[in-house]
């Protein structure tokens, strides 16, 4: 039955692929209904695949190769659970696309590429072998590609397909360089074997072992649009809008899932990790400041996502990667349901409920309300036995979760206070607080066997990166109320000009593509 599991979930992939490259003569939304039909039946192999795992454990099928080279498939928690995440949201996306696209001369050839690009990233979760992960993982990106261009004749889209080629080459070259450096260290590429030998200890911090980590760091930053190339991911609102969920809510998260597939070797470099938890902190500082001064839903949407695979890829490096799975998880349903409903943004906003006064809190409410949101943190999450020593990054990401109710605690602490609307306030953040440790609690639980339990305790750094981080994003929260409070004045009109311009980095990775494909740049000037 073990031996048996892998080809239960490779049936998910091939199901997508056939359906995507068989030919049709007919009208296309017979051909959609055909690709639901394929979506919903990869859902079920990927579900039955996952019920198969909790009974009977991981599975690991025989290497088609030599000398650990080749193709192999392994399925334990990690892959079940993103497999059936991604066969979700695909099956959802192929079924929105139906009514999207209905009418465009383009459907069939746009629902083939959307099938394929599916398989692919199926195809990667369940990789037990660095060879065929990264077949996959250049598969994932060539279909993307195709889906970017889908509009040909616009600007944007031409030019942020040509920023997403340099990034996923670069990460392409990356990954390829470090398997190849891991092969020669550990003599295989089969993840199962790599991950044992690298749990002994005995290649801790040696230079190829860094090396090959950094690369694999790299590769995964590029994919998940971390600093400074980060622009492409802006840009691809010229898509259709499933092609956006479907990339925001699911395949940016490649990164992510490399990291956890293999950080048991990544634990042997504590400098790459390091580079991982810098970068990945000041991405979503960067994309949260950023996201405040937008005002297209999508390209806030975008900067949201750019925050939040900081988020995720901060968490890895402090070691919390059982959080950073709950966060692909919770952040991919999230994002895929904010994409796809987008269109309903003004009616949400107007049915939406503004505090009083005026909804801007004095300063002095507010950072009393930072304080409280930030001890309560502390205090629930030593209560359940996470310390900012033991877990930095849970007690980090969960105080900037509870910053979110900032603005709702100040305003509780009105004027005039009233005892009952401030226990209240005080009850609901200790209640998002519970239920935020309790679903890391339980996601560990889920986890064990399947991705590290953490950095080895002991060290300053990931004390450090999360102290700032909490101190950064409560001194995000300060600047969004004075941004608001203070509108007229000089200063912040500059402030919001400059972030409103994404501090014009993607502005420079234009000017860097169009110096690199002139002929791209006349193309966009021609074209209105």
């Amino acid at each position: 039955m073990i031996k048996l599991l892998p080809c239960l979930a490779a049936l998910a992939p091939l199901t997508l692929f056939l359906a995507g490259l068989a030919p049709f003569r007919g009208r296309a939304r017979d051909f959609v209904g055909r690709a639901i039909a394929a979506a919903a039946t990869a859902l079920v192999f990927v579900t039955a695949a996952g019920l198969a795992r909790a009974v009977v454990g991981p599975g690991r099928s025989a290497l088609l190769g030599a000398y650990g080279l080749g193709a192999s498939l392994h399925i334990d928690t990690l892959s079940v659970v993103l497999c059936v995440l991604v066969g979700f949201i695909g099956l959802v996306v192929v079924k929105y696309s139906r009514n999207y696209l209905d009418g465009d001369p383009g459907q069939v050839s746009f629902t083939r590429w959307l099938l394929l690009t599916l398989a692919s990233v199926l195809t990667l979760l369940i990789s037990g072998n660095l060879v065929l992960l990264l077949a996959a993982w250049v598969a994932t990106s060539v279909s993307l590609g195709r889906l970017l261009l889908f509009y040909d004749t616009r600007p944007a889209a031409i030019r942020a397909s040509r920023k997403k080629f340099v990034a996923s080459r670069l990460g392409d070259g990356c990954l390829a360089i470090a398997a190849v450096l891991l092969y020669l260290h550990f003599g295989t590429l089969e993840i199962a074997d790599l991950a044992t030998m690298a749990r002994n200890g005995d290649n801790m911090g040696t230079p190829v072992i860094i090396t090959a980590a950094l690369l694999i760091v790299t590769t995964a930053m590029l994919k998940s649009a971390q600093l400074p190339l980060h622009g492409w991911l802006i840009e691809v609102m010229e898509t259709p809008t499933p092609v956006s969920a479907l990339l925001h809510a699911g395949i940016i998260n490649a990164g992510g899932f490399l990291v956890l597939r293999l950080a048991d070797v990544l634990l042997l470099a504590t400098p790459a990790l390091d580079a991982l938890a810098v970068v990945g902190g000041l991405t979503a500082l960067f994309g949260s400041l950023v996201m405040l001064t937008q005002t297209s839903v999508k390209v806030q949407l975008a900067y949201s996502t750019v925050a939040q695979m900081g988020f995720m890829l901060l968490q890895c490096g402090l070691g919390a990667f059982s959080a950073a799975l709950l966060h692909i998880v919770a952040h991919s349903l999230y994002k895929a349901h904010a994409f796809l409903s987008s269109g309903s943004i003004i009616d949400l906003a107007r049915a939406s409920w503004t505090p009083s006064p005026g909804g801007q809190p004095h300063p002095a409410r507010l950072i009393l309300a930072l304080t409280g949101v930030v001890g309560l943190t502390l205090l629930i999450g030593g209560g359940l036995g996470m310390t900012p020593r033991s877990n930095p990054a849970q007690i980090a990401l969960g105080s900037v979760l509870l910053m979110g109710l900032v603005h709702l605690m100040a305003n509780a602490i009105d004027e005039r206070p009233n005892a009952f609307v401030v226990a209240r306030g005080i009850v609901t953040a200790a209640g998002v607080a519970t239920l935020y440790f309790a679903l890391q609690a339980a996601t560990a639980w889920l986890a064990v066997g399947s991705v590290p339990a953490g950095r080895p305790v002991g060290g300053t750094a990931p004390i450090l990166i999360a102290a700032l981080v909490v101190i950064s994003f409560a001194a995000v929260t300060l600047f969004q109320n004075q941004m608001m409070r203070r509108a007229d004045a000089p200063f912040w009109i500059a402030a919001y000009i400059h972030l409103r311009n994404g501090l014009y980095l993607n502005t420079l990775a234009n000017r860097l593509v169009l110096t690199l494909w002139p002929r791209a740049s006349k193309q966009l000037s021609t074209n209105p």
